[in-house]
């Protein structure tokens, strides 16, 4: 392959031959012979005008000019074969495993997405993991999954937020000895005097609040999991607001969801490490924002 009268393979030679400074490691690698090796560097100094690489009986380095052409040919050389591989994986389509994490309960979206994603691209497998209630963001900066599907608010500068979910009606879960266990629904004054279980850390301050509103209540346990919130739920150790779905996945015997009314509605939405963009990642992207109103 040539362009404006450069050719691919002296340039590849020249970069492998920087990094080795030996003519026959970098024929080694190359997969061809040490004089090959002389020949493309040689037809590379004479496109160019001058020499690139300095060789002796007991050396091999850079000119001052060869320098500043590897500074400047090696991100440029990078971005195309970037921009090679990228096109390869577009013909062969989304492969390989997409790893995606959720909060409180895969609900019928989150499935529906993961439905949706699989028929489009088969060859590609998906896997789900639940993540702590108390740790929102750190299994996809960690890498242990592609994406997750998290509770907002989302204020991190390393994270994308992608496509977010429509809006769920809050509840409040109490011990069925609870006064509000025989309530048909709550107010926000009714919450503002309930301790209320939260997120401990590392669920950064701002999410925990959000989820944990303060009261006027004597302070009630911070908690890793929702089981173990709702273990305290059912011990009248604290009440804890979880949205419908999560509520109805979850349900025991001895709590009881109550509807809230005047507080904002929970919401969830797609986060991603902004470093860990895939194809796999935005395809899926599209998936959910396809499963349901956004």
């Amino acid at each position: 392959m040539s362009g404006r009268g450069l050719e691919i393979r002296e340039l590849e030679c020249f970069l492998v031959l920087a990094d080795e400074l030996h003519f026959g490691r970098a024929g080694e690698r190359l997969l061809v012979s040490q004089s090959r090796v002389s020949q493309l560097l040689a037809a590379l100094e004479r496109r160019i005008g001058a020499r690139l690489v300095e060789r002796t009986s007991r050396r091999v380095a850079l000119t001052t000019l060869g320098e500043r052409f590897l500074a400047e040919l090696r991100p440029s050389y990078e971005e195309l074969a970037g921009a090679v591989e990228r096109a390869r994986a577009a013909a062969r389509g989304v492969e390989g495993t997409l790893r995606i994490g959720f909060q409180g309960t895969a609900d019928d979206r989150l499935m529906r997405a993961i439905g949706a994603f699989q028929e489009r691209h088969p060859a590609c497998a998906t896997e789900v993991v639940e993540i702590l209630f108390s740790d929102p963001f750190g299994p996809v900066r960690a890498g242990d999954v592609d994406a997750a599907v998290v509770l907002l608010p989302v204020d991190e500068p390393d994270l994308v937020v992608g496509p977010v979910l429509a809006g769920e009606r809050q509840t409040v879960a109490v011990s069925v000895r609870h006064a509000f266990a025989g309530r048909a629904s709550l107010t926000a004054a009714d919450l503002a005097r309930t301790p209320l279980i939260s997120a401990a850390a590392p669920a950064p301050g701002y999410w925990r609040a959000a989820h944990a509103p303060s009261t006027a209540a004597p302070a009630a346990p911070a908690v890793r999991t929702l089981q173990e919130g709702l273990t305290l739920v059912a011990a009248d150790r604290g009440a804890m607001l979880l949205c419908r779905p999560t509520a109805e996945y979850h349900g025991r015997k001895d709590v009881v969801f109550v509807p809230v009314e005047g507080v904002p509605d929970s919401v969830l939405g797609m986060v991603w490490h902004r470093d860990g963009e895939t194809r796999r990642v935005r395809e899926f992207a599209r998936a959910l924002a396809a499963a349901g109103p956004t």
